[in-house]
């Protein structure tokens, strides 16, 4: 646990980063890039559908937002490990239609011998490719693109740099939504040993009410199966079935009008259950917490 100060002190700067960014739109004229920006972002997001980001998930939707997660969960041995922040980190919107994702590097707490220490730096961008928010049809169609670079001590991270390609789709009716995403890793080197990883996830969501304070609820129900092919697994497959519920977003400042402004808070609540009878952990309880701005 030496080295969890330092990853404190990371997540305070994005976090930093992020708020300020946020804050910095009721400041004077001279700060003018930071105000087109944030109207970009708004009205980038007023073009598609307004749904909480599930838990697990990553969402098609572009959010402009700081987020980390905890994850308590136990090996197929049944010792307990926590991960610490779990790879999110800062995410904006520096174009109309794209979105940047740069995670901070997970911090493994293991409980069975394991040496700890971070895992790997991440990085994902989409690209919006349709969307259409609640009146105009409620669907969305968005590629990632995510890499993983191999910066993991004491064995906690991967041997070689990773790519990985995803198709993200979701559609909604009302307060309730679809979204899927499908996506297979493509290792830059060592491909023979590391094998392919096909991933797909679906969450299907609904949201209590459209008024009053039900309106920050959204219970959720998540798959989140994956598929090896080659390397060690070649064949196998897990699934995990998770259930949760998101709650926000809460709004923490207002415009001139009276409306809310872009700063608000997020949290959320689930547990992973393994479902297949091949899996790498199980019971993994799942607490995000989420800044947008």
């Amino acid at each position: 646990m030496t080295n969890l100060p330092a990853f404190l002190r990371r997540c305070a700067l994005s976090a930093v980063v992020g708020t300020a960014l946020s804050c910095a739109t009721t400041l004077p004229a001279q700060t003018s890039f930071v105000q087109r920006w944030q109207a970009r972002a708004t009205a980038t997001q007023s073009a598609q559908p307004h749904w909480v980001t599930p838990l697990v998930l990553v969402t098609p939707r572009l959010e402009q937002e700081f987020r980390t997660d905890f994850v308590h969960q136990f090996t197929p041995t049944g010792k307990a490990q926590w991960t610490y922040d779990n790879g999110k980190g800062l995410e904006l919107i520096p174009e109309r239609h794209t979105e940047l994702l740069i995670n901070l590097p997970p911090f493994f707490n293991h409980q069975n011998g394991a040496s700890d220490g971070f895992g790997d730096i991440t990085f994902v961008a989409k690209e919006r490719l349709y969307s259409r928010n609640e009146e105009h049809g409620n669907a969305i169609v968005t590629v990632f693109l995510a890499g993983s670079v191999p910066t993991g001590k004491n064995k906690n991270g991967g041997c070689c740099a990773v790519v990985t390609p995803t198709l993200a789709m979701g559609k909604g009716w009302g307060n309730f939504d679809v979204e899927t995403t499908a996506g297979g890793s493509l290792p830059v080197t060592n491909s023979a040993g590391l094998g392919h990883l096909i991933a797909w996830n679906t969450v299907a969501q609904y949201r209590l009410s459209s008024h009053g304070q039900a309106r920050f609820f959204w219970p959720e129900i998540e798959s989140n199966a994956s598929f090896f092919k080659g390397g060690a697994n070649d064949g196998k497959i897990v699934d995990y079935i998770t259930p949760g519920v998101v709650v926000g977003r809460f709004p923490l400042t207002k415009r001139p009008d009276g409306t809310p402004g872009r700063l608000g808070l997020t949290f959320g609540l689930g547990e992973q259950i393994a479902v297949t009878h091949f899996n790498t952990y199980n019971h993994a309880t799942v607490l995000t917490f989420r800044i947008p701005f």
